[in-house]
């Protein structure tokens, strides 16, 4: 051990990072074989001189691929698993998984397998660091080293990019013997330059995904092992820490164990540095199956033997039961360290001046030995130490008993303390819980031990009662010694590790159980640490447990005492009596004293045994009486059973029962038929041996069955029957909320025990302050009417002398309402007369008709009109000169209304876009307005109706096709009632409605549409026949009320472009991947998976940012590929549209459209801008083009004119934010952010979120900063995100799928995965009218 010793000092001299000699030696000078350079390379597998233990399997053969991975199994297509999250599906140990190239001779990797003597001790001294107990023993006999050498990321290479210069080098070593095995990762200093890799499929998009770094292990023939990895690092700032932290003390070197079990075990768990600790690499992942340790560093200082000044030494554990050979003919050593300089029960390794060396340099020596002049001090204050020929143990005085190292006085009574954690699955419940109190009171003069755990939940505590090894442990601790034994504590003393694994018959359930004793405290306290986990059988309440005494055998060796046995316990319900019983094997880790020679075996007689559940105190509680003494005869040295060592044939999942000294037998476990040596899976739910009863569904599991409530049951307490879901209270019922008064708000149960609040139409607010609406101001009554407003309400009355509803009113003669006659329309509402610039007031006869002879009463000009009240061409007089004389008006040649239009052109009829100059009408040969009309000068067109008025709806923008206009037929019936309001409000709007005032919808017969919405706002209601509102109906934006149709859907619909599926009504989402773009609808704010399809392929492009235009039901979407930005309508036939050409883009990402500016905001992450136009790609202009580095997502708050968008610049990411039109640019958030690939603004709660693929947090914040809060920490890596209702959905990169997450809660509720596996990029949600504008 002299070379690796000398070595790891120099390591821990330098203290902060491990040099480049601290890898171990590799290279073609020590033989290793070359990996191919490439980008996807993966060695033949290489035959080991013996097969090793990986994951509890053995393994013969290994493989090394460029991407920083070995495997036991040969390697995928890197497209498989290279950019996916753990776990994969193959077995890996990962140092630094990512897509590496090692192309045109950027770097080496290097592998071999070795058993020479230095590279093992090197090996060795690394593993003891991190394990100094549990590896104390550990004996390597071979290793497998691979080393990636000054490697690259992959990189798609052009004319005018050049090749990356970071380049990472880093190490795995994999040291194993017959019985287990350890991993070792290496990180030395400036061995990572670059901690991610890009996707090949990012195109032009700017992101990485960071390395991963642990263990995964794939799939195997056991279903309940898939899935299981570890997780060392996946974040940045994990793999940052990779070179400056460590789980051993010594930076940058990383171990774990490996070998002999299915989880991967973390080393500096063990005591191995009890200096300051550090943050661990990265946080627990609460999906993985192990968890890493928190890391270490140490220093310690110690004495030179001639030199009085203090020198900081390394802290490197070595082992201390071991000699080795040396070349001349003597043995060596490894040594502890100074005790002063450690606390009790930790090991170093010590230092002696070298006279032929600098006497400032401390070097390791193993030409001593320890003894008790030097290291007594690691003895009990009640023990005495002896010397050795190899060295020294620590012995207890007479009326004492322990190890040596920790002694307890014979016969006195003892107390233990402890805390109990676990995760349970009692029947068909899972149980957790964390740090219940655990209290054990030993009466060491006849044997016995009392254990009580309280607040374990139930119905863990109950089902725990059988579970009597958890008591057991100690009565093996502290039994009465019979003359020539030694009980527990005699061997093991106060720190020691028991695994435990407990399988229940006749139903399979395994249990593990882990007890780590942690040393002595205060008053001779022993601290104990218990972890549960698995499966239990379920206990009905009012049972009783019956343990009949026991036997049990121990068998020692120097460095673990391990036991099996089979135990029968009673359950007791009142005169009913049931058997059952468990199997169970125990493994006990000591690091006694290794001179000593312990009993091969020992008899554990327990002579009385007790458990029981306190139900008023909620306390477990065992007692036993045990005695230890020799094994009988016939049992001495029998020889390790296979079923222990290993080597027995039984065949997963059959398990290994011990017999009589090495005889064993193989047998299937619960659910499973067969003779031991092969077992196959009953199908308990086709066979009908489940117990699954009513409201339930059986699901056959590998080995057992598991029964689910059907949707509105729950598991009742018994753990098998299903009872009805109690229905959450009420908080509206109760009155339990904080809604304005009834007359102003309404409260709204989710049905999950909480509510929000709604203001009542007429009202506007949050739903807990409302204020009413001011409806006159919008004017909604008839021009005849006055508009009164009310609280909540208005009321339109007809002026006097006219009758009607307020909406529409007429002219009431002698009491009798009658529709005005055109003059005395005319005479109430005045209209200009050309040429004349102010109104005229025309003069009608008694019977409403114009006069013949109209004179203006102020300008003096006079004129002759026909019937219609047109003017007569010709008749005109100026001021001053004697009127025309004109007959009467049946006498005179009429024009019609279009001729006469054509004669005095005036201001386009009202409707719903007036151009504002002079249109002149093309009639027909009758006179008759031609149905197609257009502008001379602007290019507009419309349709008309036989009056010559345009038909709302139909008018087109210049340059497009014109409307198909078919021949006005004369109206058969009068205006209805919606027609003549409909005609009244567009009047009064100008003809030109805004996006906030409200216009009726009428059908086609003349009735109100039953469903009426309020412009742009998306708020909607139903109405009755009468177009009078339906009380209760109306509905949020983003939801529609139904109302009951009144006309039939057409039974044909046109046909679709056959690349293109157009979408059902109701909200869905829209996502982007790569060359199409996919649809997903929602059923509420689940994710309708099964109705998901492609809704628009577009060879060729690959999109990445995507928005929809509510108003025109518009697609917008970005295309890296084609430099380009796009539209297309979701109407079946729509034909993609590019609206901004490849000039002048380079890498357009994200985009944002504000429907009601008619806007679409961009950013170019190519040029680093944020840009605007009009929809149709006009008026474009930039915004920004400083202090932008990666602009990414973008996202627009139409109703407050405000623009936000991220930059995740990763020296210095932020989130940012400016009006529409570029002003008041400011930082919003620019702390504890990395890189914010997602936006989004909820236009309901009027919250900013965005989610961050580096902190892995999904957060949210009001629009000007304040209020700041995390609702899921721990996503994969998201790309794009949208809000709607109570949920968010983000596009994941790691699972290339559909990420529902509750914005409430925070919890993960659904996933889509697309059938076709390619990375998904922007997301953006569909309503079906248009969010988020004023009412």
């Amino acid at each position: 051990m002299r070379a690796a010793a000398a070595l790891l000092a120099a390591v821990l001299a330098l203290g902060a990072a491990l040099p480049r000699p601290g890898l171990l030696p590799h290279g073609p000078a020590r033989g290793d074989a070359r990996l191919r350079p490439g980008d996807d390379e993966s060695s033949p597998g290489l035959l080991l001189r013996r097969a090793l233990r990986l994951y509890g399997r053995a393994a013969r053969r290994l493989y090394v691929g460029t991407n920083g991975v070995i495997s036991s199994q040969d390697f995928p297509r890197e497209t498989q698993y290279v950019d996916d999250d753990f776990p994969t599906d193959f077995p890996v140990i990962a140092p630094f998984l990512a897509d590496l190239d090692t192309s045109g001779d950027r770097g080496n990797i290097y592998y071999r397998q070795d058993d020479s003597r230095d590279v093992l001790e090197q090996a060795l001294g690394y593993i003891q660091a991190g394990f100094p107990r549990s590896a104390a023993a550990f004996v390597p006999t071979n290793a497998f080293i691979a080393t990636w050498e000054e490697v690259g990321a992959y990189q798609e290479l052009s004319q005018d990019t050049e090749p990356s210069t970071k380049l990472n080098t880093f190490q795995a070593v994999i040291a194993y013997n017959d019985e287990d095995t350890y991993s070792i990762f290496l990180y030395p200093e400036g061995g990572l330059q670059f901690l991610g890799t890009r996707p090949k499929e990012s195109y032009n998009v700017q992101l990485e995904l960071p390395a991963r770094v642990g263990f995964s292990w794939g799939d195997s023939d056991d279903p309940k092992r898939d899935g299981l990895f570890h997780s060392l690092a996946s974040s940045e700032r994990a793999l940052r820490g990779l070179e400056r932290e460590s789980n051993t003390g010594i930076p940058g070197v990383w171990v774990f164990h490996v070998g002999s079990t299915e989880h991967v075990e973390p080393g500096g768990g063990q005591g191995a540095a009890p200096a300051v600790p550090q943050s661990p690499p990265e946080p627990p992942n609460p999906g993985t199956a192990s968890y890493p340790h928190r890391a270490s560093s140490h220093t310690a200082m110690a004495q030179h033997p001639s030199h009085g000044g203090p020198v900081l030494l390394g802290f490197v554990p070595a082992r201390r039961d071991t000699q080795e050979p040396r070349g001349d003919g003597g043995t060596g050593q490894s040594f502890s360290a100074n005790p002063s300089s450690y606390s009790s029960g930790q090991h170093g390794v010590g230092v002696e001046e070298d006279v032929h060396f600098n006497p400032d340099v401390f070097t390791y020596s193993a030409a001593s030995r320890e003894t008790c002049a030097q290291h007594h001090g690691q003895c009990s204050p009640h023990a005495f130490c002896t010397d050795y020929a190899a060295g020294f143990c620590c012995h207890c005085r007479a009326s004492f008993y322990g190890n040596g190292r920790q002694c307890l006085p014979e016969g006195a009574v003892h107390r233990l303390n402890g805390k109990v954690s676990g995760s349970l699955r009692v029947g068909r419940a899972s149980v957790r819980f964390q740090d219940v109190d655990l209290h054990a009171y030993i009466v060491g003069s006849d044997g016995r031990a009392y254990t009580a755990i309280s607040g374990v939940p139930q119905p863990a505590a109950r089902a725990l009662l059988p579970l009597l090894p958890l008591g057991g442990l100690f009565a093996w601790l502290f039994a009465l010694e019979e003359p020539g034994s030694e009980n527990g504590f005699s061997i093991t003393g106060a720190e020691f590790t028991q695994n435990l694994e407990v399988v229940f018959y006749p139903g399979g359930e395994t249990v593990q159980v882990t007890q780590t004793a942690e040393g002595l405290g205060p008053d001779n306290y022993l601290s104990l640490r218990t972890h549960i986990q698995g499966e239990v059988p379920f206990l009905p309440e009012n049972v009783t447990i019956h343990i009949t005494p026991y036997e049990e055998l121990y068998s020692y060796s120097s460095s673990a005492v391990t036991s099996s046995g089979h135990r029968e316990y009673v359950v007791a319900a009142g005169t009913a009596n049931q058997t059952l019983s468990y199997r169970l094997r125990q493994n006990i880790t000591v690091a006694g004293c290794p001179h000593a020679r312990p009993p091969a075996r020992q008899r554990l007689s327990v002579a009385r045994a007790f458990a029981l559940f306190d139900s008023h105190e909620h306390v477990l509680r065992y007692a036993l009486a045990a005695r230890i003494g020799p094994a009988p005869d016939d049992a001495e040295n029998p020889g390790a059973s296979p079923c222990h060592d290993g080597s027995h044939a039984c065949e997963a999942p059959a398990r290994c029962q011990p017999g009589v000294g090495t005889e064993y037998t193989c047998e299937c476990p619960a659910g499973y038929r067969g003779d031991g040596r092969g077992c196959r899976d009953v199908d308990e739910c086709s066979e009908g041996l489940s117990q699954c009863g009513p409201f339930s569904v059986c699901l056959n599991e590998p080995g057992s069955y598991r029964c689910e409530c059907r949707g509105g049951y729950q598991p009742a307490g018994d753990g098998q029957a299903c009872v009805p879901l109690a229905p959450p209270s009420d908080p509206c019922e109760a009155g339990r909320h904080r809604c304005a008064p009834g007359d102003r708000a309404r409260c709204l149960s989710r049905g999950d025990g909480h509510a929000t609040c709604e203001c009542l139409p007429g009202y506007t607010g949050d739903g807990i302050h409302c204020s009413d609406v001011d409806e006159c101001a919008e004017s909604p009554c008839h021009p005849a009417a006055i508009c009164y407003n009310t609280p909540g309400s208005f009321s339109c009355r007809c002026r006097p002398g006219y009758a009607g509803d307020g909406f529409q009113c007429t002219y009431a003669a002698e009491g009798n309402p009658q529709r005005l006659t055109p003059c005395q329309h005319e005479r109430m509402y005045p209209r200009e007369v050309p040429p004349l610039g102010d109104g005229h007031v025309p003069q009608c006869d008694e019977q409403g008709r114009y006069r013949p002879l109209q004179c203006h009463s102020s300008s003096g000009h006079c004129w002759c009109v026909d019937a219609a009240g047109q003017e007569i061409a010709g008749t005109r007089t100026a001021p001053g000169t004697t009127p025309p004389r004109c007959g009467s008006p049946e006498s005179i040649q009429q024009l019609t209304p279009c001729e006469h239009a054509r004669m005095y052109p005036r201001e386009v009829p009202p409707g719903p876009s007036p151009v504002g100059d002079g249109h002149v009408p093309q009639c027909d040969e009758q006179g008759r307005y031609r149905p197609l009309q257009c502008h001379s000068s602007s290019g507009h067109c419309w349709c008309v109706d036989a009056a010559g008025q345009e038909i709302a709806g139909t008018r087109t923008a210049p340059g497009t096709t014109p409307p198909r206009c078919g021949s006005p037929e004369p109206t058969e019936r009068p205006p209805s009632m919606c027609e003549r309001w409909r005609q009244s409000l567009l009047e009064h709007y100008g003809g030109s409605p805004r996006g906030d005032q409200y216009v009726p919808q009428c059908e086609p017969s003349g009735d109100f549409a039953p469903l009426q919405c309020h412009g742009d706002s998306g708020y909607c209601w139903c109405v009755e026949q009468s177009g009078r509102e339906i009380p209760g109906t109306r509905s949020e934006p983003g939801t529609t009320p139904p109302c009951l149709p009144s006309v039939a859907p057409p039974s044909v619909r046109p046909e679709p472009r056959p690349d293109v599926s157009p979408p059902a009504s109701g909200t869905f989402l829209l996502y982007a991947q790569g060359q199409q773009i996919g649809y997903l609808p929602l059923n509420g704010t689940r994710l309708h998976k099964e109705a998901a399809k492609t809704l628009l392929s577009l060879h060729g492009s690959i999109v990445v940012g995507i928005d929809y235009d509510c108003r025109d039901r518009m697609i917008y979407w970005t295309d890296v590929a084609g430099r380009s930005i796009s539209r297309a309508g979701l109407e079946p036939g729509s034909e993609p549209e590019t609206i901004i050409s490849s000039a002048g883009l380079i890498s357009p990402e994200g985009l944002a459209v504000d429907h009601l500016r008619r806007a679409v905001f961009w950013t170019d992450s190519g040029l680093d801008r944020i840009e605007r136009a009009r929809l149709d790609g006009s008026e474009r202009r930039v915004l920004f083009d400083s202090d932008l580095v990666n602009p990414r997502a973008i996202a627009v708050d139409p109703v407050r004119g405000n623009l936000y968008w991220t930059d995740w610049n990763r020296e210095a990411p932020k989130i940012e934010t400016s009006t529409v039109n570029g002003a008041n640019r400011r930082v919003l958030v620019h702390t504890d952010i990395g890189l914010p690939n997602g936006l989004t603004f909820d236009p309901f709660s009027k919250l900013l979120c965005w989610a961050d693929a580096g902190t892995k947090h999904l957060e949210c914040t009001f629009p000007d900063g304040t209020g700041r809060r995390v609702i899921q920490s721990n996503l994969n890596y998201p790309f794009s995100i949208v809000s709607y209702a109570n949920h968010f959905y983000h596009t994941d990169w790691r699972r290339d799928g559909v990420i529902a997450v509750n914005k409430e809660t925070g919890s993960f509720t659904d996933e889509y995965l697309p059938e076709q596996r390619s990375h998904l990029y922007g997301i953006t949600a569909v309503y079906p009218y248009c969010p988020g504008a004023r009412k």
